[in-house]
């Protein structure tokens, strides 16, 4: 009778293991699969710009189109350098004043700043991705022309760390990395609120500050928000508040990431209207990419302090363009929303000719010179 048992309890047990490997390998053929789909669509992608460019020879043209690349590409001594320029940026005097944006330090914080000041319009609105668009441009401008930068803006690919994000180049806490993981203190979950919506995020992997690599409390300090976080002093994020740069690590929230999410994100809508509900979904992947860095990353208005929400919006700025050029010429110049997020307050519907504003880093800009990467101010490439 005990053998009998025994032997039950091993088949039992036996099968769950192998459903369980088989269910793993399921997943994993899946995410491989769907990780060859994408790379075909980054591949039509760069074959229709330049196709489109041979025929040019003034703007942006085959000559003079630059190349952005992902993180894990660079070469050490480039990330190096990268990295290097965001450090000068962020010991560069503002441009911002006392009454744009008190608590400002740098030049660093002039686009943290603006970021804190814009959210409302620019998240949950028309005005999502051609603000970041322009706005990762301005500050990959000003990495080149005032500190020396001779790259363009790289971007953090999460389909590749998606199952953990502390195993990426990104935040592997080397010195060729946008710092580690924070150190790993006990911490309960963080209370957020914007845009009218309240969130409970359980804790992760880290909660205190960076402790290795670039960014720790020794070569960098935020300086601006928080907002986001409850309870909220409301001083507007704009005040001055040195402290150290937190990070969370979340393999849960990097989950929503992998390569089958963004290929469905990829093939499901044909309207800008669907792409940028799909992507800025609290289960999408621009909520993904934020909430798997955790710390700072979870403030939709003070992100921008954190250096690598500057790839996380790159790899944004990517997956918008792959999208387009499945039918540039339907999905190019298509607007859809208004001004506010969730139209609160209610505002003008968003078209090429609506004006974007960037307050202390550049003039405003209207929709139609920031949709396209090969037209208006922009002549770039993802690889």
């Amino acid at each position: 009778m005990l053998l009998s048992f025994y032997f039950t309890l091993f088949s039992f047990s036996f099968l769950s293991l192998c459903t369980a490997n088989s269910n793993s390998s399921q997943i994993e053929n899946a995410e491989d699969l769907a990780s060859q789909r994408v790379l075909i669509l980054q591949e039509n992608y760069q074959e229709y710009i330049k196709k489109t460019l041979q025929t040019r020879q003034y703007g942006c043209t085959p000559d003079n189109i630059v190349y952005r690349r992902e993180w894990g590409q660079l070469s050490k001594k480039d990330r190096r350098e990268y990295i290097d320029a965001v450090y000068c940026l962020q010991k560069k005097a503002p441009w911002s004043s006392k009454a744009d944006i008190p608590g400002a330090r740098s030049r660093f914080d002039d686009f943290a700043g603006v970021h804190i000041q814009e959210t409302p319009f620019v998240h949950f609105s028309g005005l999502f991705f051609p603000f970041h668009r322009y706005f990762v441009w301005l500050y990959e401008t000003a990495l080149r022309e005032e500190c020396g930068y001779s790259d363009y803006q790289p971007y953090w690919d999460w389909t590749i760390s998606w199952e953990d994000p502390r195993e990426s180049t990104v935040f592997d806490g080397s010195p060729y990395s946008m710092g580690s993981n924070g150190q790993a203190v006990p911490h309960g979950p963080t209370n957020i609120s914007a845009f009218g919506l309240n969130l409970t995020l359980a804790p992760a992997t880290g909660g205190g500050c960076v402790y290795m690599g670039p960014f720790t409390p020794d070569t960098y300090q935020v300086h601006l928000g928080p907002v986001a976080f409850q309870p909220y002093d409301g001083d507007g994020g704009l005040e001055y508040n040195p402290r150290c740069l937190v990070r969370d690590l979340s393999a849960v929230w990097a989950n929503n990431t992998r390569p089958t999410k963004v290929l469905s994100l990829l093939e499901a809508c044909d309207d800008i209207g669907c792409f940028d509900t799909e992507l800025e979904a609290i289960d999408g992947v621009h909520a993904g990419g934020h909430f798997a860095m955790g710390g700072l990353g979870l403030d939709a208005y003070a992100s921008a302090g954190d250096p690598a929400f500057w790839l996380h919006h790159a790899q944004i700025d990517r997956v918008w363009t792959i999208w387009q050029n499945q039918a540039p010429a339907q999905r190019t110049w298509q607007t859809a929303g208004t001004g506010t997020a969730f139209n609160e307050p209610p505002s003008p519907n968003v078209t090429l000719d609506t004006w974007i504003n960037f307050g202390v880093l550049a003039a405003k800009e209207q929709v139609r010179k920031v949709s396209s990467t090969i037209d208006g101010p922009f002549c770039y490439m993802y690889l």
